[in-house]
């Protein structure tokens, strides 16, 4: 007998299916970069980004969708990356990373993503960010 539950989170591709595929997480990518330009408070980090976002969303859901299991859409996409020298230009202190933690939670709120998916997810996307704001303060020293 074999069970049909989906894989928990940060097994396989669980992550990935609890947000709902790409197709959830293209919709999750494009409400946090909205919530981003229309709420004052996250509108500085908003204001990091190029006018046009179309490429920034494309880039996050491709690098997302493998950092939660699923396929690797950036190196398919867009060749190799390190995150951290990705955003090695920008300056990105403890205020940055805490705004970008807390819109994301915002748009996992919004979108009415479960409690535990919401208590999985922002702890492990705390490490990323993390490491962007040390080589940020490591080149902006």
């Amino acid at each position: 007998m074999t069970s049909s539950h989906a894989p928990a989170y940060g097994e396989a591709d669980g992550t990935l299916q609890a947000i709902g595929g790409v197709e959830g997480l293209q919709s999750l990518v494009e409400t946090f970069y909205r919530i981003m330009g229309d709420t004052p408070e996250f509108r500085p980090l908003y204001d990091m980004h190029p006018k046009d976002m179309t490429l920034t969303i494309d880039k996050l859901v491709a690098f997302l969708s493998g950092w939660m299991g699923g396929e690797r859409l950036f190196s398919k996409k867009y060749g190799a990356m390190s995150l951290p020298q990705a955003h090695a230009h920008l300056v990105v202190t403890e205020v940055e990373k805490a705004m970008w933690l807390d819109c994301m939670a915002v748009a996992l709120d919004e979108l009415n993503y479960p409690a535990d998916l919401k208590a999985y997810l922002l702890p492990k996307l705390e490490f990323p960010a993390e490491r962007i704001r040390q080589v940020s303060a490591a080149n902006h020293a």
